[in-house]
């Protein structure tokens, strides 16, 4: 992979990390490296859907999350953790793998 393409890319994962200094890094690297206009505004729209789906998919996390608190489950949610467990998952629609409890 040449440096103008990783560049690129960084560009857009500095968009879905909010990270102005590293887009202003990346942004500049991408020029040197050769890239042109249309290539660094596809490269931001990249990072920009990447964020946009991270922050939808949160979204629905964090309200399955407070509905689950509303009905008092939440303390039951990790009990011996229970991640993968069919109420964890009818629950909150998350699955063990997506869970983020390190146990």
């Amino acid at each position: 992979m040449d440096m103008r393409i990783r560049e690129l890319i960084a560009i857009g994962a500095s968009i879905t990390a909010h990270c102005q200094p590293c887009l202003q890094y990346h942004l500049a690297k991408a020029v040197e490296s050769g890239a042109d206009r249309s290539e660094i505004m596809a490269a931001i729209e990249v990072g920009k859907m990447v964020r946009r789906g991270a922050a939808a998919k949160m979204d629905a996390f964090a309200a399955s999350l407070a509905q689950a608190a509303q009905l008092g489950s939440v303390a039951d949610l990790h009990q011996d953790c229970g991640c993968g467990s069919p109420t964890v998952t009818a629950t909150t629609g998350v699955a063990n793998a997506d869970c983020g409890c390190n146990t």
